[in-house]
């Protein structure tokens, strides 16, 4: 617990020297005043014969959930899928013809080529999908 509160205080520029009288007091009068407060605030953070607070309770509840969230993926259908895969594969191809050499400039340029693609694939679709009138 001394080792703790001496690398913080010494990264918090006080002086940790301590009395060659007195070695558990610290030779400075403000380095031992907050020596007396650390021992006070970890003192007063412990519970009674070791209960948890509610807040202990819902703390360690939630870190059991995101323990849980990490070991399981999210599972994500086949179609999603392919739809990932082809836009990762779309955005890699469109980084891969330019130089990559102008950083934002670069990634607008793909940005917006990955948008006049898709407006000219929904294009397309809206003419296949488009019903066939018969002047009767």
């Amino acid at each position: 617990m001394r080792t703790a509160f001496e690398a913080w205080a010494q990264r918090d520029g006080h002086i940790v020297r301590r009395r060659e009288d007195k070695p558990e007091e610290y030779l400075v009068f403000e380095t031992q005043r907050r020596w007396v407060i650390w021992q006070a605030a970890l003192e007063h953070g412990k519970t009674p014969g070791g209960r948890k607070t509610a807040a202990q309770k819902e703390a360690a509840a939630a870190e059991k959930r995101a323990v849980a969230a990490l070991q399981r993926p999210p599972a994500i259908n086949s179609d999603e899928a392919a739809v990932r895969n082809q836009v990762l594969n779309e955005v890699l191809d469109a980084f891969s013809t330019l130089g990559g050499e102008r950083g934002l400039d670069d990634i607008l340029k793909v940005v917006q080529g990955l948008k006049k693609k898709q407006q000219e694939q929904a294009e397309e679709r809206s003419a296949t999908e488009a019903p066939v009138r018969h002047n009767a």
